[in-house]
């Protein structure tokens, strides 16, 4: 939901307006998937990384704006808090040395955004969730300046009609209630891009649901808030709580959450589209002067405005996306599973291991999930959020089966065989993926490091939680900056 929103208040005009604009919309997306030309013969991808500002002291800095100035660079843009940027890399095909390509361009602009930072008393962190954030810091007041995050908030708060209940139960538990979705800004990801042809989206998008939970586990790197350790990947539980538009009976209804995994397989990419659509109230009612029947019998390319903002207001795991690019259109799929960090290599890591192993599924002979009930699937990724690399997950013909087993066995060879259809190097292919297998082989990812380290200094240093989630952070920023994957990172 990138676009930028001024209006505060909607008509009961304006909401009725939008919902026939909404559903013309996604007439017209039904026709043109049964004879438009997408753009699918060269598929690229995409990276986009939510980053945390931090001040000397590890403390969040609330300067994006003054930074998102001083970098000067449109890769960068605000996001929900303000301590929060994002940087969104240029597209680009992976074959080849693709990936070596993204390495460069990741570590060229996080390094100049850095120098800028620097001047504002500020550094970047890649991590899921800031660990030394406290409730104080995660309020409305501390919203970007952009009208839109505002907007968003009034809409989902309304939609609620009550306080947002935060309840999240690990190793420790948190209960607290807010008033905003400021609380979300916490959640800072790692999102991959994926272009796919329409009679092979629904494919893809099957196959990122069956390893999003594998994706979690092997690259969890959220264990606090609030001074609390809770789950491997916090960031899957508060982002679906801070978000959440049902009160209580609505939820006891089964009304569906915005946040939301799915409830089924899919046999098209308008599958997705028209459930957000059956399901979803929008949020921000706002049209356009497009008549996409018009724009379609006129030979041209409809925007679908209204379908995709409605689109961006329902917050699947894996998404699908409309977009259209040099005059044509395309549809991806945007996985958003993952958090940031911890450094640029575990990141690019994770990415061949999404893309490889998604479209390994995607075309294997026998579908994972013609075996895989979706419940599983969905049963799955919350134990790999809970428990990271100590999940054991159910998988196909192999039943109960520890998450480090199954990528080792299972999928790592498909995403070497994914990435090899690709056209990938042999070496990039081994370099990232041998990360992967390390982490597997050690049982080490950004969680298990930050939870060792505060419980090193705990103990060793005679810290309280504070004190030692002050210290990891310190240490976590030097060992950043080193590149070097965190199954190698010591804990001191």
């Amino acid at each position: 939901m990138g676009r930028d929103v001024t209006r505060g208040a909607f008509s009961r005009e304006d909401r009725i307006r939008y919902r026939r604009k909404v559903r013309r919309c996604l007439d017209v997306f039904a026709l043109m998937l049964d004879d438009f030309g997408f753009a699918a013969d060269r598929p690229m991808t995409g990276l986009e990384i939510e980053l945390n500002l931090v001040d000397s002291a590890a403390e969040p800095a609330m300067r994006n704006e003054e930074i998102l100035a001083d970098i000067a660079d449109p890769l960068f843009q605000t996001e929900l808090g303000q301590f929060n940027l994002e940087l969104n890399a240029a597209p680009r095909l992976i074959e080849g040395t693709g990936f070596t390509g993204y390495e460069q361009d990741l570590r060229g602009s996080l390094a100049r955004a850095d120098e800028r930072a620097a001047k504002s008393d500020a550094k970047i962190l890649l991590v899921g969730i800031l660990p030394t954030l406290t409730e104080g810091h995660l309020v409305v007041d501390n919203l970007s300046a952009n009208e839109r995050y505002r907007v968003l908030n009034d809409q989902i708060v309304g939609a609620r009609g009550e306080d947002i209940e935060l309840d999240i139960r690990g190793v420790e538990r948190l209960q607290t209630h807010t008033d905003s979705i400021a609380p979300e800004s916490a959640c800072t990801s790692l999102q991959f891009h994926l272009q796919v042809a329409p009679d092979s989206f629904a494919d893809y998008w099957n196959a990122s649901q069956a390893i999003a939970a594998a994706q979690v586990a092997t690259g969890a790197n959220s264990p606090y808030l609030y001074g609390r350790q809770l789950w491997a990947e916090t960031r899957i539980a508060l982002f679906q709580q801070a978000t959440d538009t049902r009160p209580d009976e609505l939820k006891a209804q089964g009304v569906r959450p915005r946040v939301w995994f799915g409830e089924r397989w899919i046999t098209s990419i308008f599958d997705l589209f028209e459930e957000n659509v059956r399901y979803f109230p929008p949020l921000l009612p706002i049209c356009e002067d497009e008549d996409p029947v018009e724009v379609l019998h006129a030979g041209g390319v409809p925007k679908l405005g209204e379908l995709r903002l409605h689109n961006g207001t329902v917050y699947r795991w894996n998404r699908p996306v409309y977009d259209i690019t040099e005059g044509r259109p395309h549809l991806r799929v945007e996985n958003r599973v993952l958090p940031a960090g911890p450094t640029v290599i575990d990141m690019l890591a994770n990415a061949a291991f999404y893309f490889g192993s998604a479209r390994g599924l995607a075309e294997a002979d026998r579908p994972t999930w013609s075996q895989l009930p979706f419940s599983s699937a969905e049963e799955n990724f919350h134990s790999a959020a809970r428990r990271g690399m100590d999940a054991v997950v159910h998988w196909p013909q192999l039943g109960e089966v520890p998450v480090a087993e199954l990528v080792l066995d299972v999928l790592l060879p498909q995403a070497a065989v994914g990435l090899d259809r690709f056209g990938v190097a042999p070496g990039e292919r081994d370099r990232l993926l041998g990360v992967i297998e390390q982490r597997c082989r050690t049982r080490r990812n950004g969680a298990v490091w930050q939870a060792e380290t505060v419980w090193a200094a705990e103990r060793h240093r005679k810290l309280d939680r504070p004190a030692a989630l002050h210290h990891m952070v310190q240490r976590y920023a030097e060992l950043q900056r080193s590149n070097e994957p965190v199954h190698t990172w010591p804990v001191d």
